[in-house]
């Protein structure tokens, strides 16, 4: 006899498990736990097979019915209906999207910041309207270079090419994992237009640089700011990584700042020597930046640090346009300067930056940390920053008393600062117009 509603919703469970039929091989297995599952028995190539449906009531009689007569149009077929719903399961896993996500979590589980599996979900973002729905194998490279074609068309070359790499980098993901075949976009290299590669402004002059020196010092925001900035002139970190920069990093027995691989751009651990000067700027910003965790905590949460367009815009305030300093030029500077005074191993520089040789073969070679060196080094870079500070100093007599010059701002003119200790005086002169 037929199943009905009614009969579905009544049976109760038993003290073994009760099978109630609806024809055509349907069942409703009232279990003794008193769940109701939905099974269709069935025979293929000779075999008694088993197709579970769902439970009821979240699949009702009806929709049970309609799973059972599906599942016998396939078997008319000579198709097997468990068969073919494993091949649709594994079609559902197979599209980008699935893959991309799983790739993700792949790099989740690796550590990578969560800045770098921001950009990648966002470039990724790009892909998923064009084919993010389709399987990975069939997806061409003409498919592929039309999602391209729309980021690249909005002047966005920078990202399209980061897209491409992205996307190349999911594939391999799934042909590691035997999903696909081939990656796509090898076919693509060279399709895209290439990007005006700017670099970022930075000082390299040293007359220059002892003029921002001078009004770093002279900078009248928030002390912590002007603390950044002067540990990124002597240390010259990645903006970055003096951000959320924490206390516990810093061994001042030692004067070492040890950098977490977390935080690193190449997810490498990184000592920094720690100068004089560098202790010094870290001994008095310990005292007013709250007692927290952070170096360098934000003024809205102790618990997250100051955002990434604090200290470029510091620099702007102090009137250095983005085409003439950035914080992360100071990286650049540093570079320039320590290679042209020819007193220091360019490795140890290039260590020191916590650059990775691009060279295979050379990388096997250059694991040398050049420790000693680059302490000496990074006390010679500090007293040589002292010194272009101070070097062309001026000092003049304003109301009776000496002051100093501390730099010309770029745009609104001189600032002066005691010699004496009197209360700072900053004198502005617009019309003049002198090269630091």
């Amino acid at each position: 006899m037929a199943l009905s509603d009614v009969k579905c919703r009544n049976a109760r469970p038993a003290s073994k498990l009760v099978k109630l039929s609806d024809g055509g091989g349907l069942q409703l297995w009232v279990q003794t736990t008193g769940s109701r599952l939905w099974r269709l028995a069935y025979r293929f190539g000779g075999k008694q097979k088993l197709l579970a449906l769902g439970s009821y009531p979240l699949i009702s009689l009806a929709e049970a019915r309609e799973a059972r007569d599906t599942a016998k149009r396939l078997l008319l077929r000579g198709i097997d209906p468990a068969q073919e719903r494993k091949s649709q399961k594994a079609s559902a896993e197979d599209t980008f999207r699935s893959i991309a996500e799983d790739y993700v979590d792949k790099l989740k589980k690796e550590g990578r910041a969560d800045r770098t599996i921001t950009k990648v979900k966002w470039l990724l973002d790009f892909a998923y309207p064009t084919f993010g729905d389709k399987s990975v194998r069939e997806i061409d490279p003409a498919t592929i270079l039309a999602a391209l074609r729309s980021v690249e068309v909005r002047g966005r070359y920078e990202s399209a090419r980061r897209m491409r790499s992205t996307i190349g980098s999911v594939f391999r993901y799934a042909i590691a994992t035997a999903r696909a075949d081939v990656d796509p976009t090898i076919a693509l290299r060279g399709a895209l237009v290439g990007p005006t590669v700017t670099p970022r402004a930075a000082v390299t002059d040293p007359k220059a640089l002892g003029g921002l020196l001078r009004a770093i010092n002279a900078f009248d925001g928030q002390p912590t700011t002007r603390a950044a900035l002067k540990l990124m002139a002597l240390l010259f970190p990645r903006p970055g990584e003096l951000r959320a920069a924490g206390w516990d990093e810093f061994d001042f027995e030692s004067s070492v700042w040890s950098i977490p691989e977390g935080r690193m751009k190449m997810r490498r651990p990184h000592r920094v020597p720690l100068s004089t000067q560098a202790v010094s700027v870290l001994t008095s910003l310990r005292e007013i930046s709250g007692g927290g965790s952070l170096l360098f905590p934000s003024v809205r949460s102790g618990s997250r640090p100051i955002s990434d367009n604090t200290l470029n815009a510091a620099l702007r305030r102090m009137g250095y346009g983005k085409e003439e300093a950035t914080a992360h030029g100071f990286r650049a500077t540093a570079s320039t300067l320590l290679n042209e005074c020819g007193k220091w191993h360019p490795d140890a520089v290039e260590r020191q930056l916590a650059h990775i040789e691009n060279n295979d073969v050379r990388r096997a070679y250059a694991r040398a940390e050049h420790w000693e060196e680059r302490v000496r080094m990074m006390q010679w870079w500090a007293d040589y920053l002292d010194e272009l500070e101070s070097k062309n100093s001026l000092v003049v007599s304003i109301g009776g008393r000496e002051a100093s010059l501390l730099s010309i701002h770029p745009r609104e003119g001189l600032v002066w600062k005691p010699t004496a200790t009197v209360r700072q005086t900053t004198r502005r002169t617009s019309n003049l117009r002198k090269s630091h």
